[in-house]
């Protein structure tokens, strides 16, 4: 199957360019974006992670395939505020993060600790993003069997056996990868909120697993857990640990 390439020029289809009126000004543009890279017949599917830099817990990535969103529409109005998901608020990722699901085709999949450590943070993300597209594919297939995947970042997706470009800072540039990255960071937040009960020393609840100072202090003070990212310790930390997992 021929690459899509990367640089994707402007294309005239006036029937897609209808779909994206006068919505919201970043909006607009990044529903623009997106249907500059999916042409007249493509479905376009965005995915991107989150996660990558934490010292604990998965990766966790998603795919999102958005609906025509229609100028003066509510649609366009509850998604106005789209964006990359660090440059929101929670409050505003939550709410965006029912809208998507309410409107969107959308799957979410992981990639583990274990193999965070085994293949290592670039190819645990990539698997990430591969199994949500698998997920939303044998989900949500439907009789289009044009896809287009947006991928945030400069990486490729290995054996994805449907087109695909990469987009660097994607989330911020394009719709769909933008949706991907709000509902990925709201379900990792969560699931991180629900590990602190577990574990209350490290404040997940807070910093989500990243490398605060008061998660580090509480590395250092009662050790790691079965969720701690064994590879990524001792550089941040800057120091030998002892690594014991129960």
């Amino acid at each position: 199957m021929p690459e899509k390439k990367e640089n994707v020029r402007a294309k005239k289809n006036p029937q897609a360019q209808a779909e994206v009126l006068e919505c919201g000004t970043r909006l607009k543009r990044m529903l623009k974006f997106d249907v500059r890279m999916r042409g007249k017949e493509a479905v376009l599917i965005g995915t991107d992670e989150v996660g990558r830099g934490c010292l604990a817990g998965p990766v966790v990535a998603a795919a999102v395939i958005l609906p025509p969103v229609r100028s003066g529409t509510k649609l366009s109005q509850a998604l106005e505020d789209l964006n990359d998901s660090k440059q929101l608020s929670s409050q505003q990722r939550e709410r965006l993060s029912e809208i998507i699901h309410q409107h969107s085709r959308c799957a979410i999949a992981e990639a583990s600790v274990e193999e965070i450590e085994t293949i290592n943070i670039l190819k645990a993300s990539l698997l990430a993003m591969s199994r949500a597209i698998g997920m939303l594919l044998e989900n949500h297939r439907s009789e289009c069997q044009n896809y287009l995947v947006a991928v945030d970042g400069n990486k490729r997706i290995a054996d994805l056996q449907i087109d695909q470009v990469t987009v660097i800072d994607g989330d911020s540039h394009s719709a769909s990868i933008a949706a991907a990255s709000v509902i990925a960071k709201v379900y990792r937040d969560r699931m991180m909120a629900d590990l602190a009960k577990q574990f209350p020393h490290y404040l997940w609840e807070s910093n989500k697993g990243y490398a605060s100072q008061a998660h580090r202090d509480a590395i250092k003070k009662h050790g790691p857990t079965v969720w701690h990212r064994k590879t990524f310790l001792a550089g941040v930390l800057n120091e030998q640990l002892t690594l014991q997992f129960d």
